[in-house]
């Protein structure tokens, strides 16, 4: 048989594969890590009848845990080790038909770079997701997508509750924490899936056909994975390819609307605007603290639905939040649902932890923790909700540039304590366009220790804090926004948000005693 014969039959088998019914017994499948996404990948695989096997860099003891049980539910074999993960391997001795990578490695990695060149396929675990989500006998669920730079996780939760509060099963999934296979392979099926995608994810997509879609905004990010920023953002754009009912787009950053009006959407698919400002005809926004829909409403030329308060989202709702919401809103209108829905949804609504938390408010001054602003542009947003701001921040800088959040927020700064083990780029543009704040770098040591095996996170966290605290005076925020990612002294943003929000509890804890000593 020729060669261009095999690749027209493997063809033909991929075009077929678009339910958990179709015929994926016996396609020799490489997968790609095994943390959370390349578990559930391996997992579904093997239970498809698939011959799978799975390469991972990681071979420390929740990767060797992870290969006993992938090899008890069929996989045929695990492959752990830096130097093993970069070799495509034989599948039942004979070459991959098919590689399903986690989002973390990137096209160059030399395992996908082999596989290109080969000519195999290279889908990524939410394209997958969407060839099973149909099987005989479950409830196929209806997808919103949602991305963005930023205020990605707080959008999908937002429609995940006002969803529920619309009495339908649902549920969020993705980049968001429960891995996308888990949600479709639940037994008794979804009404929707809210879907967070990152540009990782999105990259490997290619037959996603959402009901309703956005990108929320779009600024420099990940330029290190993709390797430019216009690659960043044309795999950003890929959310609203073949979008069925709505593509929602930010009023107030016209790359969006470009974005919606480039894709190739369904028929009959609406461009649909948000804004945190007054609302044209046929998007959603804010007039005096009200959200209001011009979008889903028959008398929208002359008129406005209510659809909730600033107060029914929380106590702290800067602007971005508020434009969250909008977006939130404006997805699922487009499917259907009420006013009281969406109401209902963001009163239920917990915006979660490191995300502008409020931790304590002492002696006048405001902490708050927003360690999920691993970019400049969630940054941006956070230092735009207060005056004057004494700025805990820098970390891993993922390439980005800082030269613009410092130039529009010098004059909100009275102070910056600088965190991270390199945060020499954010110092520069502080040098450059904020010269006269006051910056100061923590001196606890920095990166990982000789072992390898802890960081010291907590340590320069309460460095920071100490060092803030001593700047503070009524009538000021002490700001832990980041706007870098968190891996070279923690072990997450969530560790990074958590030391602040200790170390602030323990200083407050000691001044109190200090106080009823005295």
């Amino acid at each position: 048989m020729s060669t261009l014969q095999n690749q027209s039959e493997s063809l033909n088998r991929f075009e077929s594969l678009t339910s958990w019914d179709a015929d994926w017994a016996g396609l020799r499948v490489v997968v790609t890590g095994i943390s959370k996404t390349g578990f559930s990948v391996a997992d579904t695989l093997a239970e498809l009848g698939a011959h799978v096997v799975v390469v991972a860099a990681s071979d420390d003891e929740e990767a060797v845990a992870n290969a006993d049980t992938l090899k008890i539910v069929g996989v045929a074999e695990v492959i752990l080790g830096e130097a093993s993960s970069t070799v495509l391997p034989l599948v039942k001795g004979e070459p991959a038909e098919l590689v399903v990578t986690s989002p973390g490695y990137k096209p160059t990695h030399p395992l996908l770079a082999a596989a290109a060149a080969e000519g195999i396929p290279i889908w990524g675990d939410v394209e997958l997701a969407w060839r099973v989500r149909k099987k005989a006998g479950r409830k196929t669920a209806r997808w919103i997508t949602i991305t963005g730079t930023n205020g990605k996780t707080t959008t999908t939760t937002m429609v995940e509750s006002m969803l529920q509060a619309a009495g339908l099963r649902a549920i969020a999934a993705g980049n968001i924490g429960t891995p996308i296979l888990d949600a479709v392979r639940d037994l008794e099926g979804w009404d929707f899936l809210a879907v967070e995608l990152s540009s990782f994810q999105l990259h490997w997509t290619q037959s996603l056909a959402p009901t309703a879609s956005v990108c929320l905004n779009l600024a420099e990010d990940h330029v290190d994975w993709h390797g430019s920023f216009a690659a960043y953002a044309a795999e950003k754009a890929k959310i609203y390819a073949n979008t069925e009912i709505a593509c929602i787009y930010n009023a107030e950053q016209i790359e969006t609307e470009r974005m919606v009006q480039e894709a190739d959407v369904q028929e009959g698919c609406r461009a649909v605007g948000f804004t945190t400002g007054i609302p044209s005809i046929g998007m959603v926004g804010v007039v005096e603290g009200l959200l209001v829909d011009r979008a889903f409403i028959a008398e929208r030329k002359d008129s406005a639905a209510e659809l909730a308060k600033a107060s029914d989202i929380g106590d702290l709702v800067p602007r971005h939040l508020m434009a969250n919401a909008a977006a939130a809103a404006a997805l699922v209108r487009a499917c259907g649902l009420t006013p009281q829905d969406v109401r209902k949804g963001l009163i239920n609504y917990h915006n979660g932890d490191h995300r502008i938390q409020s931790v304590a408010m002492s002696e006048g001054v405001l902490w708050v923790n927003d360690s999920k602003a691993t970019n400049p542009h969630a940054a941006s947003a956070s230092l735009a909700a207060f005056k004057p701001v004494i700025w805990i921040a820098g970390g891993l800088s993922k390439g980005v540039d800082y030269d613009d959040l410092v130039r529009n927020h010098a004059a909100r700064l009275k102070a910056v304590v600088l965190i991270g083990t390199d945060s020499s780029a954010l110092a520069a543009s502080l040098a450059k366009y904020a010269p006269d704040v006051a910056v100061i770098a923590t001196q606890a040591p920095g990166g990982r220790r000789s072992s390898g095996s802890a960081l010291p996170g907590d340590a320069v966290m309460s460095e920071a804090v100490a060092v803030a605290a001593s700047l503070a005076s009524e009538g000021d925020t002490v700001l832990m926004a980041p706007a870098s990612a968190s891996m070279d002294q923690f072990t997450s943003y969530a560790h990074r948000g958590n030391a602040f929000i200790g170390s602030v509890r323990e200083l407050l804890e000691s001044r109190a005693s200090a106080n009823k000593e005295s």
